[in-house]
């Protein structure tokens, strides 16, 4: 039983150490796809550290699973584990991981359910404000478009995505921006929102939010969730400025945000019903400077360094979980 209480205490190292260290990090700016991957390898590494606990204890409460566990295994690997040592420790232990599992579905399940539920109700409005065609409602088994695209009369620059499954993803502009963007800001606005949709953004600010909710006081996952609404962002100019160029895709941002960022900052943003909330004002300032004179990316090699240590952070957990039994299988092969 060593083992399912080693790796709670490594999940808690990572949940401390991960985020002071990833806070410092000043180049996440630069690479926000790798810096996301790294942010979701940690939350990776604490949940499974958790889980693989839940599942050890659990193969020592119950005679069944252990043995489907154990069964191509030699009889000292199990022994190696120490499943019988804990008596009623085992039961409460078991108790909490459980109860920690079901508060996170909970919420997870819940966060999902209420995204659900906003995204029909915008797409019925959308539906609403722009009732399909004629040819498209008779031809409905030839709308397999990936996107649709919807001009929305407001003199407000807007522009915005809403992905829904098994249906077109819904691009929605204003005609506000219509008339003060160029064709090729237009354009990297629309690459803008096909990145996140591309790149299921909002499953991943869906989930973020979720542990952040469920467990209030841990940082790891409260940095999480902050740091990964504002990554996607970059991640997505990114995306536009490669296709249509940074000064298009800042010039973009200027302009869709151009009375916000002239008004005074003590006066709150306001928005329309149904269309998701602005960003913050000193959020879009720094991704415009950020594109206009930000720091070059990262070499190949860092890139690829940076992912390794994702990578070793998910294999930490399962390492610590095998150690036991492939001590004694070393331990084996040396006395045969």
């Amino acid at each position: 039983m060593g083992t399912a209480f080693a790796l709670p205490l490594v999940g808690v190292a990572f949940a401390i150490a991960a985020p002071r260290i990833l806070a410092r990090a000043d180049w996440q700016e630069r690479e926000p796809v790798v810096a996301l991957w790294v942010w979701q390898c940690a939350v990776a590494a604490v949940l499974l550290c958790f889980g693989l606990s839940l599942l050890v204890t659990a193969a020592a409460l119950c005679a069944p699973l252990r043995d489907r566990l154990f069964w191509i295994a030699p009889r000292g690997v199990q022994d190696s584990y120490d499943l019988t040592v804990g008596g009623a420790w085992r039961g409460v232990f078991a108790a909490v991981l459980v109860t920690a599992a079901v508060h996170v579905v909970l919420h997870l399940v819940r966060e999902a359910h209420i995204a659900r539920i906003s995204r029909r109700r915008r797409y019925h409005e959308l539906r609403r404000a722009a009732p399909p065609l004629p040819y498209e409602s008779r031809q409905r088994w030839r709308a397999r478009r990936a996107e649709r695209l919807l001009v929305m009369e407001s003199p407000r620059p807007q522009a915005w995505s809403l992905p829904l499954p098994r249906r077109p993803l819904q691009l929605v502009v204003s005609t506000g921006a219509m008339r003060r963007l160029s064709q090729e800001q237009l354009d990297a606005v629309l690459a803008h929102e096909r990145a996140h949709a591309r790149a299921r953004h909002h499953l991943l600010l869906q989930s973020a939010g979720a542990l952040a909710t469920a467990f209030p006081g841990a940082s790891l996952f409260t940095a999480y969730a902050d740091h990964s609404a504002r990554l996607v962002e970059l991640a997505a100019d990114d995306a536009a400025a490669y296709r249509h160029g940074h000064l298009a895709t800042a010039l973009a941002l200027l302009d869709l945000n151009e009375t916000r960022l002239g008004a005074s900052r003590s006066v709150p943003a306001a928005w329309a019903p149904g269309t998701p909330p602005p960003p913050p004002v000193e959020e879009v300032a720094a991704r415009v400077d950020r594109l206009l004179t930000g720091a070059p990316r990262l070499r190949p090699l860092q890139r690829l360094n940076l992912t390794a240590v994702g990578l070793l952070m998910i294999l930490v957990p399962v390492l610590v979980t095998l150690a036991p039994g492939l001590g004694t299988l070393l331990t084996m092969g040396w006395r045969s």
